[in-house]
């Protein structure tokens, strides 16, 4: 037994070693319908009070692959250009775990007498925690193991910043959710580098009965790969998304979201993986509930972004 913990803590640390550098954050599917999640000026950008929900599973199939939960939640102030929001996101990969909770405040520039181009900025502020499963730790075997010694388990202070402009049928997003730097004394464990993203999407009206809107994000960490994102989906009805995704180099994926009830909708995301990893999964997974409540009352006429 003692071996094979051994064996599972070398690959454990080879794994956390290369995944630092290959997903600094934790990457998401639906992204479209996240964007608190990694810029503060989208809070309060619908206005109403907005509460989201999302469950990722990734590579399944690969022990120790990441998991990753987040709620988040955003409103506007009534009466006013300003937006709060509330994120909680946990994230676990093999042995360790990752919990970020952040607040977010943005305030909104009205560009035009039309009610639809509008510039935001936002500020994100909260901590980090960073842990490794209690199994691991209370093992006597590991009690003086230099990569568990090393790692930093205490709450670590973030700040973040982020521009979102909108126009009448499209928006744009820049951001850097976190912009302090951390890195216990081991190289192995608690490594955070600055993570930057662009994003954006339009929306067509194809017929009264039909919207097509792609989208991106781009994700870029220091000393790691840029990530790209591009999805095409069709709305049909006002009820239901159907479309794709494709991930540069790493996965094809499937999009849908379903409106089960005025302001209640669940969307599910699958990618098939094309990298390296697709002889040892059979995929990702991703489920997420949206709740959006008419309150407090929007007061821009505007055209609905979807995002």
């Amino acid at each position: 037994m003692k071996a094979v913990k051994n064996i599972l803590l070398c690959l454990l640390a080879f794994f956390v070693l290369q995944s630092t550098y290959a997903q600094q954050t934790p990457q998401f599917s639906q992204y479209m319908y996240n964007t608190i999640s990694i810029n503060p000026a989208y809070a309060g950008s619908k206005e109403v009070l907005v509460v989201n929900l999302l469950n990722r599973n990734q590579w399944m199939g690969v022990d120790g692959a990441p998991v990753t939960q987040t709620l988040s939640a955003h409103s506007g102030i009534p009466g006013s250009n300003v937006g709060v929001g509330l994120s909680v996101i946990n994230d676990k990969l093999g042995f360790e775990r990752t919990t970020y909770v952040y607040s977010d405040v943005s305030y909104k520039l009205n560009l035009d007498h039309y009610d639809e181009y509008k510039l935001t900025f936002g500020v994100k502020a909260g901590f980090r925690k960073y842990s490794i499963d209690e199994e691991l730790l209370n093992d006597p075997n590991y009690a003086n193991d230099p990569f568990l010694m090393g790692a930093d388990f205490k709450w670590d202070p973030n700040v973040g910043v982020g521009v979102y402009f909108r126009g009448e049928s499209f928006y744009l997003g820049v951001s850097a959710p976190r912009l302090l730097t951390y890195r216990g004394s081991s190289e192995y464990f608690s490594l955070e580098r600055i993570t930057y993203y662009v994003n954006g999407g339009y929306v067509m009206d194809v017929n009264p009965h039909l919207i097509f809107k792609p989208a991106f994000i781009v994700k870029y960490t220091n000393g790691a790969p840029v990530s790209f994102d591009f999805s095409a989906m069709f709305l049909i009805n006002q009820n239901l998304w159907l479309g794709g995704s494709y991930r540069f180099k790493d996965s094809f994926g499937a999009l849908v979201n379903f409106r089960i009830a005025k302001g209640v909708n669940v969307g599910y995301a699958y990618d098939y993986v094309t990298s390296g990893l697709n002889t040892a999964t059979f995929g990702s997974h991703e489920l997420m509930l949206n709740f959006e409540f008419l309150w407090p009352r929007p007061r821009c006429k505007c055209k609905d972004l979807y995002n």
